[in-house]
């Protein structure tokens, strides 16, 4: 009953956004889709934007490319050599994230689409409707959370701030996981908002493998089964994106997802009282 109930609500979700991309076809048959190739664009300066100045070192050498050599040598001793550069680096980065992923897209459906945010997921409304999948997906994740933590490059990667032996969590491990979780709001805005929701009038349900494609190629030089993991949260997280017009639950879902990974490599690491490895 589950089972024909869940494709049920499949089909018909299918069948709402391809009716909705057809008439969208329809209207705009003879005419260029300005709005699908705005998209696009400003997704590939996003990307692009992210990609480089979330490196500090780029952002030293352009510093130093317009003369700003002072500038340059204060950013850099402050990412390198100051006490405190281990949690500089992944605040600037988060920052930048956050920064490029949001502003971008905001100005472009604010000032030049003149739309509304709420039609690109951010409206509250069913955003806990489908509260079943959040907790199905946690707990499917805990277990491979748990099994992957012990893995070398697990512990390499995570958490991005390094807590050293000693050190309390607070302030500044705390900060971090706030930064860390608007990074993770600005992600979904982006993928699951700005891309998804401003291409489904021209792809139907086929924007949600559209969006799916650059998502997975973010996490590129991560762990791969947290790549090959990403394309597979990418299609669901699309889905619930579409079908409930928001993009909270896979907000929810990556910040529960990202907090377990942090503490199970901290506990693997023996800050939170395990054995280290």
């Amino acid at each position: 009953m589950l089972t024909r109930k869940t494709l049920s609500i499949f089909i018909t979700t299918f069948l709402r956004s391809e009716v909705y991309s057809y008439k969208a076809l329809h209207r705009s048959l003879r005419s260029f889709d300005y709005k699908v190739a705005l998209v696009c664009m400003v997704t590939a300066l996003v990307l692009t934007g992210s990609y480089y100045f979330s490196d500090y070192k780029y952002l030293v050498s352009l510093l130093l490319n317009f003369g700003l050599t002072d500038w340059a040598m204060q950013f850099h001793h402050a990412m390198t050599l100051h006490a405190d550069a281990g949690f500089y680096r992944p605040v600037y980065w988060a920052s930048v994230v956050i920064i490029c992923y949001l502003a971008l897209p905001a100005i472009c459906i604010k000032w030049i689409l003149g739309e509304k945010f709420s039609d690109y997921g951010i409206a509250f409304k069913g955003s806990l409707r489908y509260y079943r999948l959040y907790i199905l997906m946690l707990v499917i994740m805990a277990p491979l959370v748990i099994y992957f933590s012990a893995t070398e490059s697990f512990l390499k990667m995570y958490p991005f701030y390094k807590v050293q032996p000693g050190e309390p969590l607070f302030p500044k491990f705390f900060i971090w996981e706030i930064l860390y979780f608007l990074q993770f709001f600005a992600l979904e805005f982006l993928f699951r908002g700005f891309i998804l929701h401003g291409t489904k009038h021209r792809f139907g349900f086929y924007a949600i493998f559209f969006m799916t494609v650059p998502y997975c190629m973010i996490h590129f030089g991560k762990p791969m089964p947290e790549t090959i993991a990403a394309i597979i949260a990418g299609v669901i997280l699309g889905y619930m994106s579409l079908k409930s017009r928001n993009i909270w639950l896979g907000f929810f879902v990556h910040c529960s997802v990202a907090l377990m990974m942090d503490v199970a490599a901290l506990f693997r690491k023996g800050v939170l009282g395990g054995d280290s490895v």
